[in-house]
């Protein structure tokens, strides 16, 4: 292979960038049900599809990682949480929408904590535009499984209901 000179683009650096950004998903449980939020028909990227709250971390605004998924449960569906132990890691790729050049890709690290409810009426009037949802629902734990999920959660849920028994 051909030596790189500092500051060329080697076999590395010209493939399409990849931003990494951290992801927390929050499973609340209250009385053997889990909340699920649904991605409305103008989600970019998985409409009509079934997931649990959380997000993306805000490096800047977020004080720490519970400050950051309480943020995101609040915004999503207005409940306030205690923030668990995490029970899973995993990534996903998606285009990088800030990429001009339309070449660049996201890779989401991601953890799934357990939290329980300090509250439970669950309301979407607090979540941001780009979060793009349209129902929640408190689902009895045998049926959380047979929503249809967007496809990363799909094995985070199945490693979720294995623990809850």
């Amino acid at each position: 292979m051909p030596s790189v000179e500092a500051g060329t683009a080697g076999p590395l650096t010209a493939l399409s960038p990849i931003r990494l950004e951290f992801a927390q998903k929050a499973f609340i449980v209250s009385g053997g049900r889990l909340l699920l939020v649904r991605k409305s028909a103008s989600d970019p990227f998985h409409p009509g599809r079934w997931e649990v709250p959380g997000g993306r971390l805000e490096v800047e605004d977020d004080l720490d990682l519970d400050d950051h998924i309480r943020r995101e449960v609040w915004e999503e569906v207005g409940l306030k949480i205690d923030p668990g132990p995490p029970f899973h890691l995993w990534q996903w790729f998606m285009p990088d929408r800030a990429d001009l050049a339309g070449r660049g890709q996201v890779r989401v690290v991601a953890t799934a904590r357990r939290c329980r409810p300090v509250t439970v009426d669950a309301t979407l009037e607090n979540q941001e535009s780009d979060d793009h949802l349209d129902g929640c629902a408190w689902v009895p734990l045998d049926e959380a499984g047979t929503y249809d999920l967007i496809p990363s959660l799909r094995p985070v849920m199945r490693a979720f209901l294995l623990a809850a028994g």
